[in-house]
């Protein structure tokens, strides 16, 4: 992990630069995979999941009995644990639905939103090394939450065919429609173009490696919305004298194990802090069983020493992380200068795994710098806010003359004629 003294100097663009990889080969290639299954469906599927995943899948739908199967296999400790986290998450979830009123904006003219699920959407869930079956309740949640009427899994399944038991019994707990044995890009096409098996969903969810994120940008190309740009995970961790060292060590290896293209910075105005941290991350870093994984993630990661707070917090905002910790003291008033972050966690004893998994947030955040115009995933995320209008005859009669106005001199006389017509008719 490289350490910059930016102390006295003005941060140069590019020491804030993320992991560029080349997708022009990419693209290619997840355009071509794209291409198949929308032109072959079904076969399709089940001949890239042999190519990729090396399993053999007869039928891509998971049973009533795999389900009921896979629930025996999990401990019951890791059963409670999904329902607590998943219950935090729903509590937090529910207080996001809200009904607005009409409003009366002048006498007799009426406007207000109705809030309107998405009815058919898709989540897509990593497997192999890392079965996030966490995303599948920061998804499934909400989704249940809003009402959406069919929410359709795709999780990658392992060598034999199936899918891991902990994503199976997540997906019980959430209220997932239909399950599917589909992983990579042929699952984001699945689901986008519809197969004979696999229905057609109007907005796809979920993290995913290089070519499934390329695989959602481009079937958006297609009138599939997706949840948002998305690239590997990263985290900045703010850190003053008051920090701990091993704690803040610790979570910056809590995103590095997650793949080599992630991202971690730390921040701080203490040169001694800096040494202190990297220390104790080397030695935990030689503990972790993806060890190989986090160091690689390292080579492409930074520590900041900077003047103060408020050069730290320029430095973060300018940032934008997908996760940002505030390892320090009085965290509640450096809180109030966050502008660009997906998510934030204060103090001491607020971990970002806890949000990874149980706090209630949610988990599915903009990363690669998106935090500065995007949100993370949330009940809206599943929802449509469609706006109606009513207007009396008086409402009508009221505000006509400023929309003839306007028509005319925008040129366009039917939208003046629409008002006018009305005003003028003899049924008043």
């Amino acid at each position: 992990m490289k350490i910059i003294d930016i102390r006295n100097i003005h941060v140069a663009p590019g020491l804030l630069s993320r992991p560029v990889l080349d997708n022009r080969s990419l693209e290619l290639s997840v355009a071509n995979i794209l291409k198949e299954v929308r032109d072959n469906g079904d076969e399709a599927v089940k001949r890239f999941s042999l190519m990729f995943d090396k399993a053999a899948v007869d039928h891509l739908e998971v049973s009533s009995a795999e389900i009921s199967a896979a629930a025996a296999q999990i401990s019951p400790e890791l059963k409670a644990a999904i329902q607590q986290a998943g219950k935090n998450i729903r509590v937090f979830h529910e207080s996001q639905l809200y009904k607005e009123a009409p409003i009366e904006t002048m006498p007799g003219v009426f406007c207000w939103r109705r809030t309107v699920a998405i009815e058919k959407v898709g989540l897509y869930i990593p497997g192999g090394t890392a079965p996030l079956f966490s995303t599948l309740l920061m998804l499934g949640i909400p989704a249940s939450i809003a009402g959406c009427k069919e929410i359709i899994l795709c999780s990658p399944p392992d060598a034999k065919g199936n899918l891991h038991p902990a994503i199976l019994f997540a997906a019980s707990v959430v209220g997932v429609t239909k399950i599917f044995k589909a992983g990579g890009v042929q699952a984001i096409a699945a689901m986008a173009y519809g197969t004979a098996s696999i229905p057609r969903v109007y907005k796809i969810f979920g993290p995913g490696n290089q070519y499934v994120t390329c695989a959602k940008q481009l079937v958006q190309k297609d009138g599939v919305a997706i949840d948002m740009p998305a690239g590997p995970s990263e985290v900045a961790v703010f850190a003053d004298d008051t920090a701990n060292p091993s704690f803040v060590a610790a979570d910056l290896l809590s995103q590095a194990e997650h793949g080599p293209d992630s991202q971690v910075i730390l921040v701080s105005s203490s040169a001694l802090m800096v040494d202190s941290i990297l220390k104790a991350l080397a030695g935990q870093l030689e503990e972790l069983p993806r060890r190989d994984i986090a160091r690689k993630a390292l080579e492409n990661s930074r520590a900041f020493l900077v003047d103060g707070r408020r050069e730290a917090m320029d430095l973060l905002n300018e940032y934008a992380p997908e996760h940002l910790i505030l390892a320090c003291g009085d965290p509640e008033e450096l809180a109030g200068q966050v502008v660009n972050a997906g998510s934030v966690f204060l103090g001491h004893f607020s971990p970002e795994s806890v949000g990874d998994y149980a706090s209630g947030t949610n988990h599915t955040l903009p990363t690669n710098g998106y935090a500065r115009a995007y949100s993370g995933v949330s009940v809206d995320s599943f929802v449509r806010k469609i706006t109606f209008q009513q207007l009396t005859k008086q409402g009508l009669l009221g505000i006509g003359k400023t929309v003839e106005l306007m028509a005319e001199a925008e040129g366009l006389q039917a939208h003046a004629n629409a008002v006018k017509l009305r005003r003028e008719s003899s049924e008043w």
